[in-house]
């Protein structure tokens, strides 16, 4: 059995172990913070195991040993060894909040600067820039609005596709919350008819038959959904031939729940004849009832879940 390789980074406070821990429960055999000085040894061990799954986590708290990772990972691949690595991101504001509410230290901090927050910032953008070269080369997720339940299911969701395909993800957002940090194509949708302005429509979401009727007996929408299927599906070929795993394509407007949604249902729906293709709805998915993880959500402890998103103009 070929050995299919899980790499987890990102940022501290950005939810790894959270993603560790539903790889594990999905059957990878994990590992979290692995040297990467001991990584080529690992993975010669695995192979002589014939494992099959394996999930290694890899943070900034091996820095000075970070530069070597994307070298071992090119000489993996020219083994045959298959590789997905993950990248987990967050705002900055987002991840002050978790540190602040949990009162633990970044493993960057600087004992020396008495201002906690000026520290921690700090701590966040140096991390930034430790991890840019891996960020670059793995496929990025947001998890700036995410509950734990949420990320879960995503982690999951991603890895149950083949490796070898490319995997288009497209996501609704409301642009009111800021656009995703994963995005590689972004579309603003805001200036098609809003749903939210008809009476009977308004509680409704871009997935139920009446707001999808709604949409589409607008030449505007049509229009939209055309132009982005035709640019789409120009650029997919050179993507995938330039060994892209992941696209994500991020279609927002106010609110985030019927027009995006709309457009991504019928996106993915166009595309996956062809590819690969997942639905994220960032808005409709932030199940209000659930909690948010902190950088301590591994060991139980979670903070306060998030308002609910708010259900305006969509």
């Amino acid at each position: 059995m070929a050995l299919d390789i899980v790499l987890i980074t990102g940022m501290s406070g950005s939810g790894k172990s959270v993603a560790l821990h539903a790889l594990e429960d999905a059957g990878y055999y994990c590992v979290d913070n692995l040297p990467p000085e001991l990584l080529l040894q690992f993975v010669a061990l695995q192979q002589s195991q014939a494992a099959g799954r394996v999930a290694i986590a890899v943070d900034v708290r091996s820095a000075t040993s970070l530069p070597l990772v994307p070298q071992q990972l090119g000489a993996l691949r020219s083994q045959g060894v298959r590789i997905r690595p993950l990248f987990l991101d967050a705002t900055t504001d987002t991840l002050v909040r978790r540190y602040s509410e949990t009162r633990r230290r970044h493993p960057l901090s600087s004992a020396d600067i008495t201002d906690r927050q000026r520290a921690l910032v700090q701590a966040i953008e140096l991390e930034r820039e430790l991890l840019s070269d891996l960020r670059d080369q793995a496929h990025v997720l947001d998890t700036s609005l995410m509950r734990t339940a949420q990320l879960q299911s995503y982690v999951k969701d991603l890895l149950s596709v083949p490796a070898s395909h490319l995997t288009l993800v497209f996501e609704s957002f409301a642009f009111k919350r800021g656009i995703p940090v994963d995005a590689d194509f972004v579309f603003d949708v805001r200036m098609l008819p809003n749903p939210h302005y008809e009476p009977a429509l308004r509680p409704l979401t871009g997935k139920d038959a009446p707001v999808a009727a709604f949409l589409a007996g607008h030449e505007a929408v049509e229009h939209m959904a055309a132009h982005i299927e035709q640019f789409l599906g120009h650029w997919l070929e050179p993507l995938a031939r330039d060994h892209r795993s992941y696209v994500t394509v991020a279609i927002g407007c106010t609110g985030g729940q019927h027009r995006s949604v709309y457009l991504v249902e019928r996106l993915a729906a166009h595309f996956g004849t062809r590819w690969v293709t997942l639905k994220r709805h960032r808005e409709l998915d932030n199940n209000p009832s659930a909690q948010t993880f902190t950088p301590t959500a591994a060991v139980g402890a979670l903070a306060p879940a998030d308002p609910a998103p708010a259900t305006g103009p969509g």
